[in-house]
């Protein structure tokens, strides 16, 4: 596919879309197929957290899609699939858009946010800093930029879209414990937590090849959903990600106590993230918290 995509072709190179299949495994759904095509056979008004990661348009190496496509053509496509989300979004629930640019176009990701303001509110703006450097000391794992002109990027957005701007939050629930104690009690707080602000340190556990991210160029740590999930606040929640890759997002929904439901193109992906769905509810039956619980 060259130029812009046509509307309602979700991520698909090929001129023909291919058919959508779907999937249970347990209370979760897995949608082979189209984005925008699976979400408008869904009930409106029917999820409350959309958590995703779209691809970026800065040419990384998927299988069944081309990630390079002329800007316009993008930002038309993702304007598509956002008015989806927001049909089947509740008026109070949350959308946690994750994307990222790339050196030569640090310009995209608040370019599709100029797009999207006449369907949401952005409530909160999330830097997602994967790696930093504090004093002499290196944290997360370090993805090098070989340029004489741009620095390492070592930080995504996560974009937090609503109807209104005025869904209230958990903030407690992903909270941090007080550095200094007598805060708790000089300023009446109920618990030794703390809002965690809007700069989030998640690093990427340091793989040693492909198979370990599951041959898919976009992963993100089952930490970042799972954050955005428990910040959301609703028990028992139905969790949307249109472009769910391997799954990571729906292992999230599982360690939540949600409803999952993940759409994709890709056949193979799709499969690897059934089975990682079969092996999260397989962990909450044996009651085996998850890492990534700990964590937070």
């Amino acid at each position: 596919m060259t130029g812009r995509p046509r509307a309602g072709q979700a991520c698909a190179p090929q001129t023909r879309l291919p058919r959508t299949v779907r999937y249970t495994e347990g209370p979760h759904l897995l949608v082979r197929g189209d984005c925008v095509r699976a979400m408008r056979r869904m009930e409106p008004d029917s999820v409350d957290v959309v958590v995703t990661s779209p691809p970026y348009n800065i040419g990384l190496k998927y299988r069944t899609y081309r990630d390079r496509l002329e800007e316009d053509g993008y930002l038309d496509w993702m304007v598509d699939v956002a008015r989806e989300v927001r049909r089947v979004m509740r008026p109070d629930g949350s959308f946690f858009l994750n994307v990222a640019g790339s050196s030569a176009q640090p310009w995209l990701p608040f370019e599709l946010m100029v797009r999207l303001r006449e369907l949401f509110v952005l409530q909160n703006h999330i830097t997602w800093v994967k790696s930093i450097s504090v004093g002499t000391e290196t944290h997360g794992h370090f993805k090098p930029v070989n340029s004489h002109r741009y620095l390492n990027r070592n930080h995504e957005h996560l974009f937090h879209l609503t109807r209104t701007g005025n869904v209230g939050l958990k903030r407690l629930d992903i909270g941090v414990p007080y550095m200094d104690k007598s805060n708790i009690v000089r300023r009446g707080h109920r618990q030794d937590r703390r809002c965690r602000g809007d700069t989030w340190f998640i690093p990427y556990e340091t793989v040693q090849g492909k198979a370990q991210k599951f041959h898919h160029p976009g992963t993100f740590p089952v930490l970042l959903p799972q954050m955005c999930i428990r910040l959301h606040g609703k028990a028992a929640p139905v969790v949307l990600d249109p472009f769910m890759g391997t799954g990571t997002t729906l292992v999230a929904a599982v360690r939540e106590g949600g409803q999952g439901i993940g759409i994709d193109l890709d056949t193979i992906y799709v499969n690897v993230a059934r089975q990682r769905v079969r092996q999260a509810m397989q962990t909450q039956v044996d009651g085996a918290a998850g890492t990534d619980d700990r964590k937070l």
